[in-house]
């Protein structure tokens, strides 16, 4: 399962191409190998498992070599942050913050392209998450308690450039799925999301629920399916505990959605 999350990673598109938001540059990388070696930890969070992913992904180009990872920044005992990676590319000192997150579209919320992409469960979004990397992550680079980590690689903070790696699924609404997006890159619409009352126009459907982690995968047709009946009678804990899924939605056709059920 590791190798289709892999594969399911590897063709996640950038969330935008080069810095046409915030003024973010994006990484730029070719993969150089849809095979997957490693062993990985299967209980690492999601964000470290991707970690672990581009940390291979880097390690098979000749002009990139990784000085050091998951960089713990400490003042005395408060940690006040972490670099992601650090990097050099054709010998250019490169800090890399490395994300990738499942957004849904919901135009109730702000007024921008980027203010109405929230995540499943409505406890975050795209524009609290750019503000982050933009006003914490990316300036802890410069601050006076970095500069003694960079001092072990004989680096300093202007030196080095700052790249974001950061890729993402994105989710539409059901009820409107004639999309276009004039920021973001369109290709990472991965699927839509459905709400309660929209269950119906499922009945004749197959379901399967992955696990977070895969999320990342392509769906295929070997997984374990269940009917629309023992679906709808597990949705009810979801409901109740506000929880969205993913699901997989097989159609009698044979053809296979990747769908966010949400609560709200």
């Amino acid at each position: 399962m590791i190798q289709k999350r892999y594969e399911g990673f590897i063709n996640t598109p950038v969330l935008w191409k080069n810095d046409s938001v915030f003024n973010l540059t994006q990484f730029e990388i070719d993969s150089k190998s849809n095979r997957f070696e490693p062993a990985i930890n299967n209980k690492l969070r999601l964000g470290k498992y991707i970690e672990r992913f581009v940390s291979f992904e880097l390690n098979q180009h000749d002009d990139i070599s990784i000085l050091a990872e998951n960089i713990q920044i400490q003042d005395g005992k408060r940690t006040l942050g972490e670099l992601d990676c650090l990097l050099l590319k054709n010998n250019q000192p490169t800090h890399l913050e490395i994300i990738y997150k499942f957004y849904l579209y919901d135009d109730t919320v702000g007024e921008t392209e980027i203010d109405h992409f929230i995540g499943p469960n409505r406890k975050d979004s795209l524009i609290e998450k750019l503000t982050k990397l933009k006003e914490k992550q990316l300036p802890l680079l410069y601050s006076e308690t970095c500069k003694h980590y960079l001092d072990k690689f004989n680096l300093k903070a202007e030196h080095i450039i700052q790249r974001v790696y950061f890729k993402a699924q994105l989710f539409v609404p059901f009820s409107n799925q004639d999309f276009e997006l004039s920021i973001l890159n369109i290709n990472c619409i991965a699927g839509y999301f459905i709400k309660k009352q929209e269950l119906g126009h499922f009945k004749t459907c197959k379901f399967y629920v992955p696990n977070k982690k895969d999320w990342l995968v392509i769906p295929n047709p070997k997984v374990d399916w269940v009917s629309f009946e023992l679906f709808k009678e597990k949705t009810e804990d979801y409901f109740t505990q506000k929880f969205s899924p993913m699901c997989w939605v097989k159609f009698k056709n044979g053809t296979i959605n990747k769908v966010f059920l949400v609560w709200w």
